[in-house]
């Protein structure tokens, strides 16, 4: 894939990754033809500040979880209320970390 491209991709989506993942998105993106720009594009990338916004204001409600697709933890974080509102607060500091892990397990496949 054309390099410009995928430093647009990079500055674009870099703070949604771990920064170690980086530089292996970059290697993989490079290998890849262009003719799956397009796909690489279409995937749907969650904004990690957005996650723990929304982990603030009705993560006891479990929104945060069903935002990054995690939705067996938003069902029983939905059920406990937030677990009675410690599950909620621990996942203020974990929301971030979990989005980025997510962001990567829906980009993984089409790396390789």
């Amino acid at each position: 894939m054309d390099a410009a491209k995928v430093d647009l991709f990079i500055m674009t989506h870099g703070k949604s990754f771990e920064t170690h993942q980086l530089s292996y998105i970059r290697e993989k993106l490079l290998e890849l033809d262009d003719s799956q720009w397009i796909i690489i594009q279409h995937v749907q990338i969650k904004d990690p500040v957005l996650s723990l916004i929304v982990s603030i204001v009705a993560g006891g409600l479990g929104i945060d979880r069903f935002l990054i697709g995690d939705t067996g933890i938003g069902i029983a974080k939905l059920l406990t209320c937030g677990g009675i509102g410690i599950w909620a607060i621990i996942d203020w500091f974990f929301i971030m970390d979990a989005t980025r892990a997510r962001n990567f397990a829906l980009l993984q496949p089409y790396l390789v």
